[in-house]
């Protein structure tokens, strides 16, 4: 074969090479992240300065007493958000606007929260906003809903 081939098969292999690692860190990366379970895809609205946009693509999970979520396409392996469970609270839940939706996996919902003071915006499936409600409305671990009952008193 002349020379010319193996360089041409050379730089096709690297090309090759360089498109498929960032897809391969993706893949890995998501492996990482859904490997304890309780991962799901989930999107976060950053910008609220124009109504309606600012929501960015990412994947949510349960990491003890908190909610850590993710940027779908980020080379971090630490979380972008992550929400207490303790001192969090739903104000609503509602079917995305029209120009949401563009923007957003099929079928989700907004659920708008409140944590550390701030609100946040997070789209997810019905199923994710139910085991987010029932994740915030349970009792973490090591811990009683009952409170202790007063001293009797003579």
């Amino acid at each position: 074969m002349p020379e010319g081939v193996f360089v041409g098969v050379e730089i096709l292999l690297a090309l090759l090479v360089v498109l498929a690692a960032p897809i391969a860190f993706l893949m890995v990366r998501r492996f990482w992240l859904s490997r304890a379970g309780g991962a799901f895809e989930c999107s976060v609205r950053l910008d609220t300065t124009t109504p309606s946009t600012g929501w960015v693509l990412g994947v949510a999970r349960y990491a003890e007493s908190q909610l850590e979520w993710f940027r779908f396409f980020s080379l971090r392996f630490s979380p972008r958000l992550v929400l207490p469970r303790t001192g969090t609270s739903v104000w609503e839940v509602r079917d995305p606007e029209p120009v949401e939706a563009v923007t957003l996996y099929t079928g989700h919902r907004v659920v708008k929260v409140e944590a550390d003071q701030q609100t946040w915006e997070i789209a997810m499936s019905s199923e994710s906003v139910t085991g987010l409600l029932s994740w915030l409305e349970s009792v973490p671990p090591g811990q009683s809903r009952r409170t202790p009952s007063p001293e009797p008193t003579d």
